[in-house]
């Protein structure tokens, strides 16, 4: 085969490879895409014979392109531990309930910055068990402004989450104290 049939021949097969992988590529989708929604949050509970943790934070968000996602949820937050060892001994219920948006940014395709601004109403009430009244704290709307970093880990039809945030505005009352955290999850969707 001489070269001029080999450069044809080399030619006509790359444009018939191209052509069949440009056929399956489709078309990006314009307006709303519901496949690019994803369906996460928290959830925990924890009982124990002095104490009692229920945490129900469920979000939904978009992936409006392989670096942005955005998203809202729901926070309800209810703890309560019996201190039996002090004197006096007490009981404190705490309870947070709320309302917060995310962003996400993955400058990597499975690793993502993310900021999550909240409101939240918390409240609770201390009761004691020596005959002192009850404390009671007044419900009161406290914000928190979320910032951490994470990992989604692609699994099945979604992706394991695991996420480090601190809340950066330290605000009295907040259900995150004064330290960075860890969260576990899973998104549906991804």
């Amino acid at each position: 085969m001489n070269r001029k049939a080999l450069l044809i021949a080399i030619t006509l097969l790359t444009t018939l490879h191209l052509t069949t992988l440009a056929q399956d590529e489709e078309e990006p989708r314009k307006g709303f895409d519901k496949s690019k929604l994803f369906f996460g949050g928290n959830f925990g509970l924890g009982f124990g014979s002095n104490s009692t943790l229920v945490n129900v934070s469920p979000q939904i968000g978009y992936r409006f392109n392989p670096y942005l996602a955005a998203g809202a949820g729901v926070n309800f937050i209810y703890s309560s531990y019996r201190y039996r060892y002090y004197v006096p001994e007490y009981k404190s219920n705490y309870g947070v309930a709320g309302l917060n948006i995310f962003g996400r940014v993955y400058p990597i395709e499975y690793l993502f910055l993310q900021v999550q601004p909240e409101l939240n109403y918390s409240w609770g009430k201390f009761k004691f068990y020596d005959g002192t009244p009850d404390l009671k704290l007044d419900g009161k709307i406290v914000p928190s402004l979320l910032g951490g970093a994470g990992a989604a880990i692609p699994a099945g039809r979604g992706a394991f989450i695991i996420m480090i945030q601190y809340d950066l505005l330290q605000e009295d009352r907040s259900p995150y104290g004064n330290r960075a955290f860890y969260n576990f999850g899973y998104n549906i969707g991804f």
